[in-house]
């Protein structure tokens, strides 16, 4: 099962990632984070269905924090390059997307880029608030 969303900022991105590790029926084979100008795509793909109570439980949480996506090219293909073993800055260097995390639910990686970002920029942009 695969669930592919828009979120607006960082706060809400770690909500999600938070929820991923919290929930020990959610068996996460991968998660995908892309932060673009205007927002979050994040990735969810469980290694099994775990159930409809589960999966419905999942897609609300989502579905409450943001939007279901269909990705312009250039995302899908980076994300389709991430599952085929691609390591991350191939796929930036590559599609010029930015790729935060991929692989197991990783709170670290997503503060490190929003600090870093915020220091280069020298302002907090609201899609990393």
């Amino acid at each position: 099962m695969e669930y592919l969303y828009h979120l607006g900022n960082a706060s809400i991105t770690l909500r999600v990632v938070r929820y991923l590790a919290e929930n020990p029926h959610l068996r996460v084979a991968f998660l995908s984070v892309i932060h673009q100008i205007n927002g979050w795509v994040i990735r969810v793909k469980l290694e099994a269905d775990p159930g409809p109570l589960v999966v419905g439980n999942l897609r609300a949480y989502l579905q409450e924090l943001g939007i279901a996506l269909v990705p312009p090219s250039p995302v899908k293909m980076a994300l389709q390059s991430l599952e085929a073993g691609r390591s991350p800055v191939q796929v930036m260097h590559e599609y010029q997307i930015a790729v935060v995390s991929h692989g197991h639910p990783d709170q670290e990686e997503i503060e490190t880029f929003r600090r870093q970002f915020v220091r280069g920029l020298g302002y907090c942009p609201e899609t990393l608030a």
